[in-house]
């Protein structure tokens, strides 16, 4: 069913997101009211070195979760970098490493009810010590995690670019 937008307006701005709330007209006539979250989109990088899988912990307090196991990842929030410099960043402040090999695994949308965030995942190997200053306000713990219990870890994940990245590992990474 074919839609266009005939109006709409941002109604709540922050430093992650914002709210808009848009009209819609669809090919049959009738209009619709949607709020949608926009964001600027993200990374995750599923890294590892052969041996292991490099993960992180962190508080999340939207989900009110301590400690959640996540690849690394971030936001594509700095002006005129592209999705893969992004990658390569959060990586080396996140886990302190760079890689040699980049492979583009896909692109999604995270939950296409609500917001536009769209997620891009990588596979990083190769990797290599590489320092850089981690993001202000970042808690964050470096787990790493044989890859002959890469079972157990999607087992207990709950995070979707997560899941994602290491669903592919499994299947075509190996």
């Amino acid at each position: 069913m074919a839609f266009e937008r005939i109006g709409g307006e941002e109604v709540w701005s922050g430093r992650l997101f914002s709210v808009h709330v848009d009209r819609f007209r669809y090919d049959d006539g009738e209009e619709a009211e949607r709020e949608i979250v926009a964001h600027p989109g993200a990374v995750g990088v599923v890294a590892h070195d052969g041996e292991r899988i490099y993960l992180v912990r962190q508080p999340r307090e939207a989900v009110d979760d301590e400690a959640v196991l996540e690849i690394p990842a971030g936001k594509l929030d700095e002006e005129g970098e592209d999705v893969l410099e992004t990658a390569k960043r959060e990586l080396a402040e996140e886990i302190g490493k760079g890689a040699r090999e980049w492979r583009h695994i896909t692109t999604y949308w995270s939950s296409v009810g609500f917001t536009d965030e769209e997620v891009h995942v990588y596979l990083a190997t190769d990797l290599y010590d590489e320092s850089a200053e981690a993001g202000e306000n970042e808690r964050i713990e470096i787990e790493t995690v044989p890859l002959e219990r890469l079972d157990d870890v999607i087992a207990v994940c709950r995070d979707a670019k997560t899941l994602v990245g290491l669903l592919w590992l499994k299947a075509y990474g190996r």
